[in-house]
């Protein structure tokens, strides 16, 4: 008769049923927000979930590939004005406008990254950080195309066509639709970042991340995927930027400050680089803080410094292990709880 010890390392059968109760219940409740929240929390969560698509990308190139890219921010830039000048110049169409965006911010990254990805680690980092202040200066001083400082204003809104009811479209104007819209945008791209990362590709990301060395030898393009990976990510923060020019119906230079691009990074690590549940985790828990200490603003970066610096030393694996260790443990709950019954 075979024994099986239940040890504490041993996962849970019921552990794969709590994970998903637990993100139906998130979505559930993401659902049934606009019912019960007024428009300013609202806001926050649309915030919250635009800013997950550059996040997801962060998550991809450094938590599945091993490469730190601090140009998050210039790509999500720049799917903001590809969608601005394609509406206010060409009259696109919305669907178009977010497609173009991904496939504009990813293009950008191919002439980048050819050249970056064959450096060293710290090197990569300083190459990325000098394409942001590159952008900076031609979002500033090419003014013909972004008129400069003053940006770009009257950007239309989404509109979209209804399946079989002809030319009737539906005007995206209220803070509830928006936030319709841009969840399911969020759910589909979360939905492509699992399919990628579960896929053999993302496999073959995990290796390079492991030991790039020895992926090598095994036969697997290093350079290459590190480069489809390096403009897939500029893709999915390219999506962002699209629903954020649509949102705000304006995009100035101020887009491609570094403060972007540190949000997007303290998202992945807060939340918990290198796991599915990190971006989404952190997008939520850091749009909400940063909105929380709206109320004392004389010391509001000091707080928010304050609380990442505990973040680092309570949590230095971000805030997605702490959530995996509770699923865990209301798996082997209801284990012992199937028991004894």
């Amino acid at each position: 008769m075979a024994i099986t010890l239940d040890t504490p390392h041993a996962p849970s059968p019921r552990l794969p049923a709590v994970r998903w109760a637990v993100a139906g219940t998130a979505l559930a409740l993401l659902l049934l927000a606009p019912l019960v929240l007024d428009s300013y929390y609202l806001h926050a969560l649309i915030f919250a979930m635009i800013f997950l698509l550059p996040a997801h990308g962060l998550n991809l190139i450094l938590g599945y590939t091993g490469m730190l890219s601090l140009a998050q921010g210039v790509f999500f830039g720049i799917g903001a004005y590809a969608s601005a000048l394609l509406s206010m110049h060409f009259g696109t169409p919305f669907v178009f406008n977010l497609c173009a965006a991904a496939v504009v911010a990813g293009l950008v990254a191919l002439p980048l990254g050819i050249p970056a990805l064959r450096l060293r680690t710290t090197s990569f980092v300083m190459c990325t950080l000098g394409f942001v202040v590159i952008a900076q200066m031609v979002a500033k001083n090419w003014i013909d195309l972004t008129r400069g400082d003053m940006g770009l204003s009257g950007i239309a809104r989404p509109k979209l066509a209804l399946p079989g009811l002809g030319e009737h479209v539906l005007a995206i104007t209220q803070i509830p639709q928006y936030y319709y819209l841009i969840l399911g945008v969020a759910l589909l791209a979360t939905g492509l970042f699992v399919a990628l990362i579960r896929s053999p590709a993302g496999r073959c990301m995990v290796a390079i991340r492991d030991n790039e060395t020895l992926a090598e030898s095994v036969g697997i393009p290093t350079w290459h995927y590190k480069l489809i990976v390096f403009m897939l990510s500029a893709a999915f923060a390219g999506l962002g930027g699209s629903l954020y020019a649509h949102y705000e119906t304006v995009v100035s230079p101020l887009v491609f400050q570094m403060y972007y691009s540190n949000t997007i990074l303290i998202i992945v690590l807060g939340g918990g680089v290198g796991r599915l549940s990190g971006a989404l985790i952190g997008s939520f828990l850091f749009v909400a803080l940063t909105e929380a200490l709206r109320i004392t603003p004389e010391l509001r970066m000091i707080l928010y410094g304050l609380v990442l610096l505990l973040l680092v030393f309570i949590f230095p694996q971000g805030i997605a292990p702490l959530v995996e260790r509770a699923t865990e443990r209301l798996a082997r709950l209801g284990d012992k709880t199937g028991r004894t019954a």
